[in-house]
């Protein structure tokens, strides 16, 4: 039970029910991170708007399946559980190679994405978002001239960055409500990327 008072999808009205309507998944499934917000449908819209344009916008150029391993990467070392397995199965279902994702997954158990059967340059962008999850104060110039060397070009970096600091957002939101797998479908995402007003997930 998450440690905030949620108002269901079948109890919504107004403002939420409109909101539900458009991010719901097979058989009215609403995700709990979502139902999280359901007392101020605002902070859902400004969460669901973040999380389509930062993962699944067609004008992105990093492939989806990397941009969920970096979520999952960062939810890792924050301890987000939640995170980590709607995403790997997301991740998964993107990569189609199920050995290869589990090797991912394993190389981010361990810490060591270095680990993990990436090329050198989503190796490089693995270890900004490690910096910039666990010490972001301490981030410097030559941390993105380390992704450019890494062949990043300035807008890639710019995805990698949004990414790392959505999933700071997403696993706070997480792990400071109690929000839980329970009842959810896990690894639905909106995957109408063509449609950035599309939130339905599938």
């Amino acid at each position: 039970m998450p440690w905030i008072e949620t108002i269901s999808f079948d109890a919504a009205t107004d403002k939420l029910k409109q909101l539900y309507a458009r991010i719901t998944g097979p058989g009215g499934n609403v995700d709990n991170i979502m139902m999280m917000h359901s007392l101020r449908p605002h902070t859902m819209e400004g969460h669901m708007a973040l999380y389509k344009n930062v993962l699944h916008h067609r004008d992105n150029t990093t492939p989806k399946w990397f941009l969920e391993t970096l979520g999952i990467w960062v939810s890792a070392l924050n301890k987000c559980t939640y995170c980590v397995e709607h995403h790997f199965a997301g991740m998964k279902r993107m990569l189609r190679d199920d050995t290869r994702a589990q090797a991912i997954r394993s190389a981010i158990e361990a810490g060591d994405p270095t680990a993990a059967p990436l090329d050198p340059a989503q190796q490089a962008a693995m270890v900004y978002a490690r910096k910039l999850t666990q010490s972001p104060a301490d981030m410097v110039e030559s941390d993105v001239q380390l992704l450019r060397e890494a062949g990043w070009d300035d807008g890639g970096i710019l995805e990698i960055n949004q990414v790392t600091a959505y999933f700071a957002y997403a696993n706070r939101t997480v792990l400071g409500l109690g929000c839980s797998t329970q009842g959810d479908i896990i690894g639905l995402s909106p995957n109408n990327s063509a449609n950035a007003d599309d939130w339905g997930h599938n």
